[in-house]
């Protein structure tokens, strides 16, 4: 094969690669969980996915696998667009209507849960992957019954605390303040991050305990105090990047991995599984080199049976 055709025959592979690529980019995408109070998913990936420790972060594993927890940081629905409640059915929010994590929705009264009290309350959030948004978090009502399946009316609709955040996380957290109002015993706190530089969104279901309604002020606050020295851990940096070898999702895809000077652009409403808004241009842009190669081609031909003929 001469030197020219081998040149465009590469390109012509090279062209199909890409587009193959770029078409598969933007399957799956990890940007974290709440690590204060912790949610569920990053508690049992905190206790080990291989030997989780509590019984029901067993029954996770038993469930659904150890992959769930592996990938914990990515608890989401690509093209969610701010329709949480349209497209996450009751019974599935911790899921976020999801198969592969509908261990998350079990209802039952022995999931790591972390105490905290009435009043003030600094929240976390673990990044992996930093994204302009909106997060805000819900807390249950009054009379909840975590014997039952979570439910939309279970959320107080008056936020706990809310924050935009950006493509900055300070130490690989996103760190906002709320106000918890008065509950006793066990509740949920449940989140949602909704991106504005893609439809994007993420969500996590924390379970606390208040104290219980008739303690005394002082023995309430000791009571909490002493719970927190036994509260579920949250994953550290070192599980992190130990365990990013068995993780099958990736950082980037589904719209608005961009510059972090780069302006934020309207979320545009789409269906659950779609494509990024990136993607089409990438896709097309595939499409436009390997046709470009093929145009080549042809003329190359072309050209040669000419000189060929005279």
């Amino acid at each position: 094969m001469s030197l020219h055709r081998r040149t465009l025959t590469l390109g012509v592979v090279g062209a199909t690669a890409l587009l193959a690529a770029l078409s598969s980019a933007g399957t799956a995408s990890a940007h974290g969980s709440m690590s204060n109070p912790v949610s569920r998913v990053a508690a049992c990936f905190a206790e080990g996915p291989e030997h989780p420790q509590s019984q029901v972060c067993k029954d996770v594993v038993a469930q659904s696998g150890t992959q769930p927890l592996y990938d914990w940081n990515e608890v989401n629905i690509a093209n969610a667009n701010g329709q949480h409640q349209a497209l996450i059915p009751d019974g599935k929010l911790c899921s976020a209507n999801r198969d592969k994590y509908k261990a998350l929705d079990m209802a039952r009264t022995d999931w790591p849960a972390t105490s905290v009290a009435a009043g003030p309350y600094a929240f976390k959030f673990r990044v992996t992957a930093a994204h302009v948004g909106l997060m805000t978090v819900y807390i249950t009502k009054v009379g909840y019954d975590p014997t039952k399946p979570l439910k939309w009316s279970d959320l107080d609709p008056a936020p706990v605390a809310q924050t935009q955040v950006t493509r900055t996380a300070t130490d690989g957290f996103y760190n906002f303040t709320g106000n918890l109002p008065q509950r006793t015993g066990r509740q949920l706190l449940y989140m949602t991050w909704q991106r504005s530089d893609s439809p994007e969104a993420f969500y996590s279901c924390s379970d606390v305990v208040f104290p219980a309604a008739a303690a005394p002020a002082a023995q309430s606050f000791a009571a909490v105090a002493a719970k927190a020295a036994e509260a579920p851990a949250a994953p550290t940096d070192q599980q992190i990047a130990a365990a990013a070898k068995n993780s099958t999702v990736a950082h980037h895809g589904h719209g608005g991995d961009v510059a972090p000077d780069a302006p934020t652009v309207q979320v545009q409403a789409a269906s659950v599984g779609g494509s990024s808004p990136a993607g089409p241009l990438m896709l097309g842009g595939a499409v436009a080199i390997t046709a470009g190669w093929g145009v080549m081609v042809v003329r190359r031909r072309r050209s040669e049976g000419a000189r060929t003929a005279a």
